[in-house]
């Protein structure tokens, strides 16, 4: 029998199972050698796979960051399209977010949010994430357009997608820094959107 090509995971390795076992390979290594010292290569060697394995599930090294983050992005537009259409679009963008966040929890924090001084300011990193922000941002100017039947580059869903993006990070960093006493995630979304909510209201 052929072994299983790297494009596609064998049957007792299923895809995320695969991810997950290079993510574990990756944090661990970084702990040991930290990030800048860790490469593609060794993180491959260390789960057991090729180098054109990791890149079947990451573009970059810095992508393992953001699995958990770039799967609740995946669900996002399904939680916006779930909303009450007769709510305001920070309003169902908060909704949305909450939706999205019941994937996280206390003893789920993705794992760059609890390591930021080990991994220092690599513009990789960096990078990685504005394309995050930028994907999301996009996402929820689209969604905020529609509810409001107005253009997607005019003023009022570009605000109001850019301070959502913000108070989700806002609430999401001061989550992560409360430590073993945060709790879910929830509340520090709904702290962090229902005052922006309450302004966009009266737009």
């Amino acid at each position: 029998m052929p072994a299983p090509s790297a494009s596609r995971p064998g049957r007792g390795r299923p895809r995320r199972a695969s991810r997950d076992i290079l993510e574990e390979a990756a944090y661990e290594l970084f702990l040991e050698q930290g990030y800048a010292g860790t490469t593609v290569d060794q993180i491959a060697s260390r789960a057991g796979v090729s180098r054109g394995t990791f890149f079947n599930y990451f573009t970059a090294k810095s992508d393992v960051f953001w699995t958990q983050i770039d799967d609740a992005l995946d669900g996002l537009p399904a939680h916006l399209e779930a909303t009450d259409p007769a709510l305001r679009p920070v309003r169902a963008m908060g909704e949305a977010f909450a939706d999205a966040a019941l994937a996280f929890g206390p003893d789920r924090v993705p794992w760059l949010l609890g390591h930021v001084s080990l991994v220092g300011s690599a513009e990789e990193v960096r990078a990685s994430a504005i394309h995050r922000i930028t994907r999301a941002e996009l996402l929820l100017r689209h969604f905020a357009a529609s509810r409001l039947g107005a253009d997607a580059g005019s003023i009022l869903p570009r605000a109001m997608a850019a301070t959502a993006i913000g108070a989700v990070t806002a609430a999401v960093m001061a989550w992560a820094d409360a430590g073993s006493a945060r709790g879910p995630i929830e509340p520090f979304l709904v702290r962090a959107l229902a005052p922006l909510a309450d302004g966009f209201d009266h737009s």
